[in-house]
């Protein structure tokens, strides 16, 4: 009988929310819950996977572009160019230190020429998925450490898709140097494709798409699964096309909306991609190789820490973003399975590699999920040891989000008048718009403006609302404003917050929740009335006054808000 695929996503889920409530309960990492369910529902019990297994990893595989478009997203030219150096030198020291070290330890352990070397190779590479995912949980993308580490598994990536290279070219009729030409040329036509569209073209596309949210959201999936299949059609990995496609819309102005679209099919399939890995660890065979297995983790636990700890040291990096991203790097990846079981297609490797890898797999990852979770707290634990060997010299300075006194929530009707007013008075400020053509004009202008929906909580969590002295709304829609101000609540209470309604239906509802006064045009404008007829004279020149001052209002208003 065919398997009903709802059936077993239902009974994943299921399965995995209630080890999930468990774990949070321990405050433990999700990610555990997420393999301990898959394997639970994969090899040990329920064999729930093994029906639809092509089904599923197609879907954990939606997780993993998601995952890494988003990480592309968020990185800019110049912080590539800034880590460049930095992530090379240390991803090959890292690598030429685990793989030589691994093989000695392996072959230590008795394993044989070709066992050990694949497995020495295998250990080698850190997981992207695992370590991105746990970054982006703790908000740590951005630190210098994090957009280092990142770095460096994109080196990986690349070192991997050559080791791929070599062993499936080996003994066939087309000779390796041939196949790199091959691929070097497709990648730097595609790349160069990419950066002329990304300049000339795809600004245009986006500044008429973004006025729909949907027609956004439907362009941003085109342009990753796109990107993703050209460079996986000229020999790349889907995970390197993901990244690239991310970054050739990084520095669009509507980057924060597109990120705050794509996150929730992220968070979907991701789980998905854990549950699967958890699913595919075999665990028979394995008490032979237990001690095997747990001298091996030991080594990737504490030997890739220490060669990246040193290499940046060496390269005048502090000690905290020194042991950071040196913990963050120590478990294996997902393509060591890879190795392996094309290892076992080319008849190179005939025993125990894969249990013993599982073994490295699933104690790595554990360890790591909670080192780097708490590893915060692990540098405080060690700092009095590192201070021994004296003061840290090195000083690097972090990227922080930029801080605003006000934000303005809508500009075109009433919001250009109020940062005409800021502007005057010097204050810091951005605007939040959902029209194009607004940010286009800030933009032009030097004000800082950021294209996004208010009613999405995932945009409101990438600018730094809560830090603000004020907070002014003049967008008419009571719901999306009830929005923000909840969620600016949950983080603050001394931010001062000004909605907008134009009927008092939902008035009561903003003060509930929060907002500390609202404005309402149509009494605003009857206050001003009253103020005009108790202060000037009722005489034809007062208001030919008046309309003079309001045609020079709006004539500076079409200039700063719709030109």
């Amino acid at each position: 009988m065919e398997a009903n695929i709802f059936l077993q996503l239902a009974l994943l889920f299921g399965l995995t929310v209630s080890i999930a409530f468990i774990m949070r309960l321990l405050r433990q990492p999700l990610m555990i819950a997420y393999i301990i369910s898959g394997m639970i529902a994969g090899p040990l019990f329920l064999h729930t996977v093994e029906g639809s297994s092509a089904t599923f990893d197609t879907l954990a595989q939606f997780g993993v572009v998601f995952l890494l478009f988003l990480v592309g997203l968020s990185l800019n030219v110049s912080h590539i160019r800034h880590i460049g150096k930095a992530a090379v030198i240390t991803a090959l020291a890292q690598v030429i230190f685990t793989s030589t070290s691994g093989f000695f330890i392996l072959r230590a352990l008795g394993f044989e020429v070709s066992s050990a070397a694949y497995l020495g190779i295998a250990i080698t590479f850190s997981s992207t998925i695992i370590i991105v995912k746990l970054l982006s949980d703790k908000k740590d993308t951005e630190s210098v450490y994090g957009r280092h580490v990142l770095g460096i598994m994109v080196v990986q990536d690349i070192v991997a898709v050559l080791i791929m290279l070599f062993l499936t070219t080996n003994g066939s009729d087309i000779p390796l140097l041939e196949m790199l030409g091959t691929i070097a040329l497709r990648a730097f036509a595609i790349v160069g494709f990419i950066i002329v569209l990304s300049k000339y073209l795809i600004p245009k596309i986006l500044d008429h798409v973004a006025s729909s949210a949907e027609f956004l959201f439907i362009f941003t999936l085109a342009w990753c699964f796109g990107i993703a299949s050209l460079m996986k059609w000229a020999g790349f990995s889907l995970e390197i096309g993901a990244i690239i496609a991310g970054i050739s819309l990084g520095s669009s102005p509507y980057q924060s909306e597109i990120s705050s679209r794509i996150k929730p099919l992220r968070d979907f399939f991701i789980v998905l991609f854990f549950i699967i890995l958890g699913s595919e660890m075999g665990v028979s065979h394995i008490g032979a190789l237990l001690v095997p297995g747990l001298i091996v983790s030991a080594f990737i636990l504490f030997g890739n820490p220490f060669i990246l700890y040193y290499s940046f040291r060496m390269l005048k990096f502090t000690r905290r973003n020194s042991f950071l991203a040196g913990v963050t790097a120590a478990q294996v990846s997902e393509f060591g399975f890879i190795l392996i079981f094309t290892g076992v297609s080319l008849g190179h490797l005939h025993g125990n590699e894969l249990p013993l890898f599982t073994i490295v797999a699933l104690t790595t990852i554990f360890v790591s999920s909670y080192a780097i979770t708490y590893n915060e707290q692990l540098y405080k634990f060690v700092r009095p040891m590192l201070d021994m060997f004296g003061r840290d010299k090195s000083q690097q300075k972090e990227n922080k989000s930029e801080i605003y006194d006000v934000w303005v929530v809508g500009y075109h009707r009433i919001g250009w008048k109020i940062c005409e007013t800021l502007t005057r008075e010097k204050k810091t400020f951005a605007v939040i718009d959902f029209n194009p053509k607004a940010i286009a004009k800030l933009k032009h202008r030097g004000i800082p403006a950021f294209f996004g929906d208010v009613a999405d909580v995932e945009f409101l969590e990438s600018v730094q609302l809560e830090k603000a002295k004020i907070i002014i709304m003049t967008i008419p829609e009571a719901d999306d404003q009830l929005t923000l101000i909840k969620h600016v609540r949950m983080k603050s209470e001394s931010v001062h917050i000004v909605g907008n309604l134009y009927h008092n239906n939902s008035l009561e509802d903003l003060y509930q929740a929060g907002a500390n006064y609202v404005m309402m045009p149509h009494l605003l404008g009857g206050q001003w009335m009253s103020e005009v007829l108790q202060q000037h004279p009722w005489t034809k020149k007062t208001f030919v006054d008046l309309k003079k001052e309001q045609r020079e209002e709006m004539k500076l208003r079409f200039t700063l808000a719709d030109e």
